[in-house]
């Protein structure tokens, strides 16, 4: 399946790499990159692996590791998955849209 990454989906994932390059060491940051693009090859070949969310059924929630999570749409007739945001965990859950 094709992976779109929506324009907010890059935003906060770089918001959340340049606060770890602000805020820890290179290896943490390679460390995020390379469990981001695990889990999207994953999702590629599972679209349906992640849970759904609890506030919208068409979303899906993937944990890249214990302090980020993504949240996807699967458009299964189009074979293409829209990254939607990347969510710091540590964040209020209320303002979380989707979860």
């Amino acid at each position: 399946m094709k992976v779109n990454w929506t324009p907010r989906a890059i935003q906060t994932f770089e918001k959340i790499l340049t606060w770890l390059q602000e805020n820890w060491t290179q290896r943490e940051v390679d460390a995020l990159i390379d469990q981001t693009e695990k889990i999207i090859k994953q999702i590629q070949q599972n679209p349906y692996l992640y849970r759904e969310s609890s506030k919208n059924k068409q979303v899906r929630r993937g944990l890249v590791n214990q302090i980020v999570s993504l949240f996807y749409r699967v458009h299964p007739h189009k074979k293409e998955i829209d990254l939607l945001v990347f969510w710091d965990n540590r964040q209020n859950p209320e303002k979380n849209q989707y979860d």
